[in-house]
């Protein structure tokens, strides 16, 4: 007995000991166990000098462009010169052109309590700002990207009545579901005469966060739509040689086709269909229609179904205000009827489908403001909405072994919540 004793006594030596260095390291961080340094005093003769006063903070003065300002008026109405104004745009021109301000973006100003001007701001898009600084060295300007936070998020919803208040009810905003439309289903899907009360959506998006605060969305990551019982799918991918971004099927066929259903993103309803022999609401005569009319508050805005080129901007007697685009493989379409152009559209300028080429109004012979929309194939009218249009090119091959794992990858994503409902195992992406 004596004996174990005798090697428990010797055991807990040096565990005490070790616990004890614990104790004193720990002191030494902690209490400050380290002898503090001799303070010497400053003699009485030394006098301590005063610290600067803090440099007073910049006001900052927030404001939107306007339609139609330039630079020199809105900076002349901040007291800028004619000269200070032509400094600040020479001295930036390398770094950003400023005479490309456009309406609708923010503009920041920041300023002295004097009231000289410090720093100036603006927004060239969703992504970066241009920052130029009024130093002691002169004039200094930068883009720089602002610091979003990326979060895939999931967003579920069921048509009502239109997708726009679906989407409101999931407590998202208006632009998500534009973007469905426009990018993901609008090849496939009219998103005025297809929908049907009870069709159900399911995305998974990437929303921006800019200190902690909605800032917005990217890219629609994956997407189904359910219409009248029939699902569309779409998923997103980036080709990792070009960078070049398209949204495909399951098996990697293009969501997109050769024009969009239709020339608006919402808001209008069709009021005449494409025939042969329609009374003419102004005439009271029978005779052709080959066209679509679609019926829309005046103002609205009409987009192009197809990339093309604008072949005639004008008017055109009973048509009122009209614009004409070719597109490639023998099509022509064209949109009556209208109350004044697109930014930009003129004979000869070239537009991408989704670009506003017009809109609605009631010029020429009509009754109400409607869009009368028509497709020439090779000159010769066809139904727009009985025409089935070619998609575009597929998932390159020598990619689509990888496009099938990212589109499983994001399925998984999106069909996660029916998982977790027959899953013990929980996860997060």
């Amino acid at each position: 007995m004596k004996r174990w004793r005798r090697l428990l006594l010797v055991a807990a030596v040096p565990l005490v000991a070790l616990v004890l260095a614990g104790l004193a390291v720990r002191h030494f961080f902690f209490q400050g166990g380290a002898r503090p340094a001799k303070v010497e005093k400053a003699p009485a003769s030394l006098t301590v000098a005063p610290a600067s006063p803090p440099t007073p903070p910049l006001s900052e003065e927030k404001f939107i462009i306007p339609r139609g300002a330039n630079l020199a008026s809105l900076l002349k109405s901040q007291g800028f010169d004619n000269r200070e104004i032509h400094r600040l745009k020479e001295s930036v021109k390398p770094v950003y052109d400023l005479a490309r301000i456009v309406a609708g973006h923010e503009m920041r100003l920041f300023k002295t309590p004097e009231g000289a001007w410090k720093a100036l701001e603006y927004d060239i898009n969703e992504t970066r700002y241009l920052v130029v600084r009024n130093g002691s060295e002169g004039l200094g300007a930068e883009v720089k990207d602002y610091p979003f936070e990326i979060r895939p998020a999931l967003v579920f919803g069921v048509i009502e009545t239109t997708p726009v208040a679906a989407m409101a009810r999931a407590g998202e905003e208006d632009v998500l579901a534009y973007d469905l439309a426009e990018r993901c289903f609008g090849w496939d899907i009219d998103f005025y005469t297809d929908l049907r009360k009870g069709d159900a959506f399911r995305i998974l998006v990437e929303k921006k966060y800019l200190d902690g605060k909605f800032a917005g969305y990217r890219n629609i990551l994956a997407a189904e739509f359910t219409n009248a019982g029939k699902v569309f799918q779409a998923f997103h991918f980036t080709y990792p040689d070009s960078g070049a971004a398209d949204y495909f099927d399951a098996v990697g066929l293009s969501k997109r086709k050769e024009f969009l259903k239709s020339p608006f993103k919402y808001g209008a309803h069709i009021t005449s269909r494409f025939t042969s022999s329609r009374l003419h609401p102004i005439y009271k005569v029978y005779r052709p229609h080959y066209g679509v009319d679609y019926g829309a508050p005046e103002g609205t805005p009409v987009q192009a179904t197809a990339d093309g080129r604008v072949t005639f901007a004008g008017w055109n007697d009973g048509s009122g205000q009209m614009v004409r685009l070719q597109h490639k493989n023998g099509y022509e379409t064209l949109y009556s009827h209208l109350s004044r152009y697109g930014p930009g559209i003129r004979s000869g300028a070239q537009v991408k489908g989704g670009d506003v080429v017009g809109y609605v109004g009631q010029t020429g012979d009509a009754t109400g403001p409607h869009l009368d929309y028509r497709v020439h194939y090779h000159g010769t009218p066809i139904n727009p909405l009985g025409q089935k249009f070619k998609p575009a090119d597929p998932v390159r091959k020598d990619f689509l072994d990888a496009y099938k794992n990212e589109a499983r990858r994001l399925w998984t994503l999106l069909d996660a919540p029916r998982i977790l409902r027959t899953s013990p195992f929980f996860f997060s992406f």
